[in-house]
């Protein structure tokens, strides 16, 4: 069976470690496996989404479709053709460095 086209969407602070894109499209049948999709892609992600042992950050929002995954199935919730995934880092006030640089 053939794997659903998605995009996700790229927040500013990450677009340099994607070419300068504001979308990447992955071939996934659901959001782990299109985040999977997106490092085999642009390796160099990794460290900015996930911890040294494999979980994704707590500042890393998920979204499909503007339904946050943590009330889906998280990383398991299914991606049809044509769905939105949106990287949204949370925004936190008073910090002096970012956890993106």
């Amino acid at each position: 069976m053939l794997k659903p086209m998605s995009k996700i969407h790229i927040p500013t602070p990450l677009r340099q470690y994607v070419g300068k894109q504001s979308t990447v499209e992955v071939k996934a049948a659901t959001v782990g496996e299109a985040l999977s999709a997106l490092l085999v892609q642009h390796p160099e992600l990794r460290r900015h989404l996930y911890t040294e042992e494999g979980k994704l950050r707590a500042f890393v929002n998920l979204y499909v479709n503007d339904e946050d995954i943590r009330y889906l199935q998280k990383e398991a919730t299914e991606v049809k053709e044509g769905d939105n995934i949106s990287i949204v880092p949370s925004i936190a006030g008073g910090a002096e460095s970012s956890p993106f640089s």
